[in-house]
């Protein structure tokens, strides 16, 4: 088999080295490469046969990929090494947003180290559309979404959104299953993890951190797009507001006043 391709959660690891580093690159003999080496050869993603291929994240490939990074970065003045689009949006995202790209980093780490993270089984829909993944990573994406499904918080989490007789919808839309498919609909949400993984950690779900949104809403908080990754309500119905006002509709009612 081929190596496999760097994944977003790679991505992010290494990174965060080359940002710790001054955004340098790392050479093959330096402990940190060695380190994250073994991390990365540690991570649940890739296929066991992944392990028998012996370029597969040695320290020398993963010395290369520093490489990338450093020699990308804007401010560098010298002829960069040949990188994928994934890793110029890494870079992007981690020139534009370093503090919370830092804390996603560590969250992989800290969930890798204690055993948090391999215990989470695949889920569906950690990976979208395009074949890729949210800037946090497929695991904390992952985790996330195994959250979302746990069934126990789910019920609570619709028990304290249908208190005081209040109609079941989407927080974001207001679309409602039931008045849409009657029966059907009577008693059904999806629900969203509100914060980041890397900014909530570790702990305990509690139900404030999650949101009744219809199953649109609930995909599109999720979609990747161009490095951007975890929506929530607040900054969904925001690009609705921003989608209206710039449609052709809009445009027409306004010439029409």
């Amino acid at each position: 088999m081929r190596i496999p391709a760097w994944t977003e959660d790679e991505l992010v690891l290494a990174g965060a080295r080359v940002v710790r580093n001054g955004w340098r690159e790392l050479r093959t003999g330096d402990p940190e490469v060695q380190e994250l080496s073994e991390l990365l050869r540690s991570l649940p993603i890739h296929p066991p046969e992944a392990l028998g291929l012996p370029e597969f994240r040695s320290p020398d490939s993963v010395s290369r990929k520093t490489s990338d990074f450093a020699t990308n970065h804007p401010d560098y003045t010298r002829k960069g090494t040949r990188c994928g689009e994934p890793t110029r949006l890494m870079i992007k995202a981690f020139i534009d947003r370093e503090a919370e790209m830092l804390e996603a980093a560590q969250a992989i780490e800290d969930g890798i180290s204690s055993g948090r993270l391999q215990l989470i089984p695949p889920q569906p829909d950690e990976i979208d559309d395009s074949g890729s993944t949210a800037i946090e990573g497929r695991l904390l994406v992952r985790q996330a979404l195994a959250r979302e499904r746990d069934q126990k918080l789910r019920k609570l989490k619709i028990k304290q959104a249908q208190q005081n007789g209040k109609p079941l919808r989407c927080e974001v839309c207001d679309f409602d299953f039931a008045r849409a498919y009657g029966a059907l609909g009577e008693g059904y949400i999806e629900v969203h993890h509100v914060t980041p993984l890397h900014i909530s950690g570790p702990r305990s779900t509690r139900l404030d951190d999650l949101a009744c949104l219809c199953a649109n809403c609930h995909r599109m908080c999720h979609k990747n797009r161009r490095g951007e990754s975890w929506r929530t309500p607040d900054a969904l119905r925001a690009l609705i507001a921003d989608a209206a006002s710039h449609s052709p509709h809009a445009a027409s009612a306004a010439a029409d006043s």
